[in-house]
């Protein structure tokens, strides 16, 4: 059955939240399998080391970039369209935003993804964390927060380098861009099997990643067929969480949409791959102080994430595969503050045994 005659039988809004769940249901089994998590690798980078965590990630990152400029070139998916491209960006949000996600990230022991995909493993510290993220979120894009977000967000823009493509202003083309991601994807690989990634793990990592241009094209689809305008995007966190949020607190009315399956798609896919494996097991905070770390840190993750304009999957690898400035711009912003809070609070506790693997998200 064609994606047309699927619109035919069920309509726009439903055809694009079940898109929207299978891509997030995909998204949630393989991010489960492979453990793929920014915090993980950025802790593990800034220890001084490039193992299997941060070999997962870049699997991930250069996967999801490669098959986009692959859509890009063969005319399946007009990139300039994108939100990221399409509208001036905040420069000022990329970075604050970065930094405060990253910070966060680390706090909360897992980014957005990551404590969407652990909350339906039975991990009731990422199940909590995961709704204060989702709160503040909300808070920060419609509610009290807004003003300072905006605030923030305004003191620079994309518009005043002249757009938001990392392409276009040094005049990289298509061409040359699906190249270089091409290298790098290549470069990911041969490190994965340097560092003895089992085959089931990279199949896993290059499956997440494999579904940012699955969402870019999906998307793209149904902007084309649909009568009522769809928004080109692909995967992130903080917007849809938010607005899956506001589902139960507010009329349905027409929010059906993409966003609005992604979330409990990735949960359901997640929980698929966890019960499949044997791998459900309930967890819960260790102490007081623990809690505060948790959810301090999710607060800062919701908040930066939508100043940012996305979250670790959203900014950091579906904006990154667009090459979109404020994307990179946040990418780079995240990894920074998460190495040097990991410095800051936990590596130092760790001295005495700085060489120990770190622990599991």
């Amino acid at each position: 059955m064609t994606l047309l005659a699927i619109v035919d039988q069920i309509g726009e809004g439903w055809t694009l939240a079940a898109g929207g769940l299978l891509i997030g249901a995909v998204f949630g089994a393989f991010a489960q399998q492979s453990k793929f998590c920014l915090r993980a690798a950025t802790v593990e980078f800034g220890r001084g080391a490039i193992g299997q965590k941060t070999v997962l990630w870049l699997l991930v990152f250069s996967i999801a970039i490669f098959a986009t400029q692959m859509i890009s070139v063969l005319g399946l998916v007009d990139t300039s369209e994108a939100r990221q491209l399409a509208s001036p960006q905040s420069l000022s949000g990329a970075v604050l935003g970065g930094l405060i996600f990253g910070s966060g990230m680390v706090l909360a022991r897992g980014c957005a993804s990551r404590l969407l995909v652990l909350s339906a493993t039975g991990n009731l510290r990422a199940l909590l964390s995961g709704l204060v993220f989702a709160v503040v979120a909300q808070a920060s894009l419609r509610g009290f927060l807004s003003p300072v977000r905006e605030t923030l967000a305004g003191v620079a823009t994309s518009n005043m380098v002249g757009g938001n493509s990392l392409l276009q202003m040094p005049g990289i083309s298509q061409g040359s861009a699906f190249v270089l991601s091409a290298v790098a994807l290549a470069g990911a690989i041969a490190l994965s099997t340097y560092r003895n990634l089992s085959i089931w793990q990279a199949v896993s990592a290059l499956g997440v990643g494999a579904t940012i241009p699955l969402a870019w094209w999906f998307t793209a689809s149904m902007s084309a067929i649909a009568f009522e305008p769809v928004q080109l995007e692909a995967i992130t966190f903080t917007g849809p969480s938010a607005d899956f949020l506001m589902m139960f607190l507010s009329p349905l009315g027409g929010a059906l949409d993409f966003d609005i399956g992604l979330v409990p798609g990735v949960y359901l896919g997640s929980l698929a791959a966890a019960a499949i494996t044997g791998q459900i097991e309930i967890a819960g905070f260790e102490g007081g102080q623990a809690m505060k770390r948790y959810l301090l840190g999710a607060a800062m993750m919701g908040f930066g994430g939508m100043l940012a304009g996305g979250c670790a999957v959203g900014a950091g690898v579906t904006g990154a595969s667009i090459f979109a400035i404020t994307a990179w711009l946040t990418l780079f912003a995240i990894w920074l503050a998460a190495i040097v809070t990991d410095w800051a609070i936990d590596k130092k506790c760790l001295a005495p045994s700085i060489s120990r693997p770190n622990p599991a998200s």
